[in-house]
């Protein structure tokens, strides 16, 4: 038995096919499901997902959104994500890298808008290193 897992962000859908097992970054904790999960609402953070089809783990970038799991039917609606074997792993080591300069420099100001923009950017960017096989910051 497999789950039917659909992966949409607002500009186009990032996955649609079967699983034996997905993996979400939700905003408690890493959240597995296999086939006969209970029905489940859940907010996702900035993270990877990890969906393991029949033969291999595939790793999507998530940058925040829902899962809705119901009837073996995984629905995860994204702001914005990217399958980790299409993001360029020495661009997104290089816009990781920036971002935590900048994270770095914001600490020390006094404006907390632009920590939590610098903050929520540099996890954008660890995400996005993550799925395309970066080594784990």
């Amino acid at each position: 038995m497999t789950l039917t897992v659909r992966v949409i962000a607002p500009d186009k859908t990032v996955w649609d096919s079967s699983a034996e097992e997905v993996i979400l970054p939700s905003t408690t904790g890493q959240l597995g499901i296999l086939t006969g999960h209970a029905p489940l609402l859940s907010a996702l953070d900035i993270g990877v997902m990890r969906v393991r089809d029949s033969k291999e783990w595939v790793t999507i970038a998530l940058m925040g959104g829902f899962a809705e799991v119901e009837n073996d039917e995984v629905t995860v609606l994204v702001n914005g994500a990217e399958r980790g074997a299409n993001i360029d792993r020495e661009d997104a080591r290089k816009a990781y890298s920036e971002a935590e300069t900048r994270f770095n420099q914001s600490r020390g100001s006094s404006d907390r808008q632009e920590q939590t923009k610098a903050e929520k950017a540099l996890r954008r960017a660890r995400a996005r290193l993550q799925a395309a096989g970066g080594v784990q910051p």
